[in-house]
């Protein structure tokens, strides 16, 4: 894929009409800004920082700098009183959402030290150095009226966690809608036949994500296959037995096919720059086309751990889900019930095809299976857990012409699995099983879901923020 760094966008405000006024006050906000802008530098971001802007005429030129960068995101920084017309202006043009930060620079203003200083000039310059929160009210108005998208982190510059990780999560929530923009989602096939709930609204994806669908051939992963050499396929052989638990049952021949288009599916993606694709293909007993889907699993699960998250049975809008899971760094492997126990009050999930082997509690097993339960042909396929511990599941749905994004947060926990040869894992949720089950169906999701490690519930609600998009938590 094609890199682009995300560009966050960074001004704090001022009033020009202090600073005569109140000596050393404008130095002391822009270091503000300046202590705030090493807050946000990640090494795969740039930080378009303007400083400090304390008049109309500095915020449009603001505003034309931001559009002229392509900034994703705006970090507005409050560290004073100042008028409105200082603010609308740097943001309007750009069009991006903004996030105000409403900083003190400590948690209270030291009254017995203030009170002290006897000079109510200095007194109240150090009263504006901490008045962060007078002019939100304001700026909030504004951007309400005019328009803008904005939300808002408030508490402490320094030594305050909640605002750290807030502001990481919108960092991370900006990255992810940047990747999601950039991303180019190949579809290969066709759907499987009858799952009226799978069926997909391209467009609808597009205009909200801003993704690329490109729609790709079975030839092309064929030829590819059909091109690969004796020393691509002994390579990708010996990385799958690296990398995989294979059962003394498999067999070799099964191995190397599935080594093989291994080899086939790496190039399809890159020839192709695809960043997650989407396939379901049945062909016609002994056709070449045949052979290749029924041996792409253990690649697709390899692509799926490497960046490129593979579903099954045309799942477009799951697909999605994965891909928005695995860019939090949450992994996002395939799933649906499997079943229920009411006795430990958890739900089964899994899936057969492809899993996220980088989230998987211990080595991903690969075993032989004689059919692969409702589609065509045998051969090879994986077995996996999620690691245990926190997961969120995310399921992106189709709604009245809209994507909505529905989440739970839950914990992927030991005890007995179904050793099929498929995905499995054991999910406990805070509102037990029953109402999980009954919550999450209510929304109307499709029968598929992603699952990742971690709680990011959060994560996501500030994604959804960011892309305009209703987002659902059942728990």
């Amino acid at each position: 894929m094609t890199h682009r760094k995300l560009k966050v966008g960074l001004f704090g405000i001022g009033l020009a009409t202090y600073w005569p006024q109140f000596e050393g006050l404008e130095e002391r906000l822009s270091s503000y800004v300046g202590q705030m802008a090493e807050k946000l530098a990640r090494p795969d971001i740039d930080v378009v920082n303007l400083g400090l802007i304390d008049t109309p005429e500095k915020a449009l030129d603001a505003g034309h700098r931001f559009r002229e960068a392509d900034v994703d995101i705006i970090f507005l920084h409050v560290t004073t009183y100042a008028l409105s017309s200082t603010v609308l202006p740097a943001v309007r043009r750009a069009r991006v959402p903004v996030v105000i930060l409403n900083l003190q620079p400590e948690a209270a203003i030291d009254y017995r030290s203030f009170n002290a200083l006897g000079d109510r000039t200095k007194m109240t310059g150090e009263w504006l150095a901490y008045c962060s929160a007078c002019p939100v009210p304001e700026i909030a108005n504004v951007f309400r009226r005019s328009g803008v998208a904005f939300h808002q982190i408030t508490g402490m510059l320094h030594g305050d966690a909640i605002v750290d990780r807030e502001i990481a999560d919108w960092i991370d929530a900006a990255r992810v809608a940047h990747v999601m923009a950039h991303n180019r989602l190949g579809v290969m096939g066709r759907y499987y036949n009858g799952m009226l709930d799978i069926y997909s609204d391209l467009t609808a994806h597009t205009a909200a994500f801003g993704t690329h669908i490109e729609i790709v051939e079975i030839d092309e992963l064929a030829r590819l296959r059909r091109e690969t050499t004796q020393d691509e396929l002994e390579a990708s052989l010996e990385a799958i037995k690296d990398a995989f638990d294979i059962d003394p049952e498999c067999d070799i021949g099964e191995l190397r096919r599935a080594a093989r288009t291994a080899v086939a599916l790496r190039k399809f993606v890159d020839n192709k720059d695809l960043g997650s694709l989407a396939y379901y293909y049945e062909s016609t007993p002994g056709h070449e086309y045949e052979d290749v889907i029924t041996s792409v699993i253990v690649g697709c699960s390899i692509l799926t751990a490497n960046g490129v998250p593979v579903a099954g049975e045309y799942e477009v809008k799951n697909v999605q889900a994965m891909k928005i899971l695995d860019s939090f760094g949450a992994g996002g492997s395939f799933t649906e019930y499997y079943a229920m126990d009411f006795l430990e009050d958890v739900v089964l999930m899994g899936h057969d095809g492809p899993g996220h082997i980088k989230v998987a509690q211990g080595k991903t097993k690969i075993k032989p299976l004689k059919v692969y339960h409702g589609k065509v042909g045998s051969g090879v396929s994986v077995e996996m857990s999620v690691k245990h511990g926190p997961v969120t599941l995310l399921s992106v749905i189709e709604r009245d012409g809209r994507i909505v994004l529905l989440c739970a947060e839950g914990q992927s926990v030991s005890g007995p699995v179904l050793e099929i040869g498929n995905t499995n894992s054991r999910y406990r949720f805070d509102i037990g099983a029953r109402r999980f089950v009954e919550d999450w169906n209510a929304q109307g999701p499709a029968h598929h879901c992603a699952v990742g490690v971690g709680h990011i519930a959060t994560k996501i609600n500030k994604l959804g923020k960011l892309l305009d998009l209703e987002v659902v938590q059942v728990c």
